[in-house]
């Protein structure tokens, strides 16, 4: 009866371990689907918000344009439509916001009945105008001429240099600044924190005294339970003004004062993980390089090391992991400017600190909302690949062995 009973329990944990693993499975599965298929929308979407549409004089030759152009043409960068191959006329903009500059409220009548009629006779009498309205005033008799807006293309919003998802009429959605800010600072994350963290572990795990372990092994494990908005406050109040008089910079918040942030944020974990590697090598290797004649640092580097190597990778590739996904931290010191990052000494933007600081804000559904899932995507990617780099090479590093 007893065995019985255990062989029921073995298959219960069994199965319940099972149902456990298939739901997340399946729950992780269905994330990054998700995720997915809301980011890749953007790219059947105009970059005309609002269900606006664009026209022209039906005389204007210009038949095409794009989200650049369009920009351009209302920052009053492109003032003519020989720039655009059309004739030599300046360009005349007219939106909806403009509607008192050329009919009266009896005009356009009590519930606008006669906007659509307006508009059209609009475009039609102005022969170099440039009209953004929305899709709804277009009238069945339209006498002027729209242009055609191609939808976001992945290579544009991948290479662009410009992120402004709020702008009108067109939206400009370059990702090329945040995600190199997004390389940088953790790049240099990862750079400050690794040999420290390596370091430490080695120290903790072959050479501090049994007392200090018990003391500072709590106190780093302690480390990773701080929420990073605290390290956002200390990295804003130390780190920032440091920086700041160091260089003699305009502001302090900087790639370098992320980077730093993060890499004390990541080693807790790099410390935990590799310790517990080093931790693991069999005492037998150990005792074999001593009689061999080797010091203690001999078979630290050539013994100890070589054989936790898988788990030292692990503890780079989570911390790196860390960085890379860091928000709130990153979000407060590292100036939230989307320019392509020439040195450390320069305020960057970061892909999670974008979609953190914007999502709450965009429109579900919008152009804005769909740029931002876009973002998530391809901080999957960038993860996975650097993941898979590693893992990559920590692979090749065993064959040579």
């Amino acid at each position: 009866m007893r065995k019985v009973l255990n062989r029921f329990s073995e298959k219960l944990v069994e199965g319940l371990l099972m149902i456990s693993g298939t739901v997340t499975s399946f729950a992780v599965l269905l994330i990054v689907v998700f995720l997915f298929r809301e980011g890749f929308t953007l790219f059947k979407s105009s970059p005309i918000e609002h269900h606006n549409v664009i026209a022209v004089n039906t005389g204007n030759p210009v038949s095409q344009l794009d989200a650049e152009q369009i920009k351009n043409i209302f920052d009053q960068e492109i003032t003519s439509w020989k720039d655009l191959g059309g004739n030599d006329a300046e360009i005349l903009t007219f939106t909806i916001n403009n509607l008192g500059d050329y009919f009266s409220e009896e005009e356009l009548g009590s519930d606008f009945e006669f906007l659509p009629e307006k508009i059209s006779f609009l475009i039609d009498s102005i022969p170099n105008i440039l009209a953004v309205f929305p899709e709804a005033y277009l009238s069945g008799q339209f006498k002027g001429k729209l242009v055609h807006v191609d939808n976001i293309k992945l290579s544009e919003f991948l290479t662009g240099k410009e992120w402004y998802p709020t702008s009108e009429p067109a939206v400009q959605l370059g990702v090329l600044p945040l995600i190199m800010g997004t390389l940088v600072v953790s790049l240099f994350a990862i750079i400050f924190a690794l040999p420290i963290g390596i370091a430490t572990a080695i120290y903790l795990a072959e050479i501090a005294n049994p007392k200090l372990q018990k003391i500072l092994k709590p106190v780093i494990e302690l480390l990773a339970g701080i929420p990073s908005v605290v390290y956002g406050f200390f990295g804003l109040i130390t780190i920032v003004p440091m920086i700041h008089d160091w260089f003699n910079l305009p502001v302090g918040e900087t790639a370098l004062a992320g980077a730093i942030v993060l890499s004390i944020m990541a080693l807790p974990t790099i410390i935990t993980v590799s310790e517990d590697a080093i931790r693991n090598t069999p005492r037998s290797m150990k005792e074999a390089s001593l009689a061999l004649g080797a010091n203690h640092w001999q078979t630290i580097s050539r013994v100890i090391l070589p054989y936790s190597m898988s788990g030292i990778t692990a503890a780079a590739i989570l911390g790196i992991g860390r960085a890379i996904g860091e928000t709130m931290a990153v979000l407060m010191v590292t100036g939230n400017a989307a320019v392509i990052p020439t040195s450390l000494l320069q305020p960057v933007r970061t892909i999670p600190a974008t979609i953190a600081a914007e999502l709450g804000e965009a429109p579900q559904g919008g152009i804005h909302y769909k740029a931002l899932f876009a973002l998530g995507c391809i901080l999957f990617i960038m993860t996975l690949l650097i993941n898979i780099y590693i893992q990559f090479i920590a692979s090749r590093k065993k064959l040579k062995k």
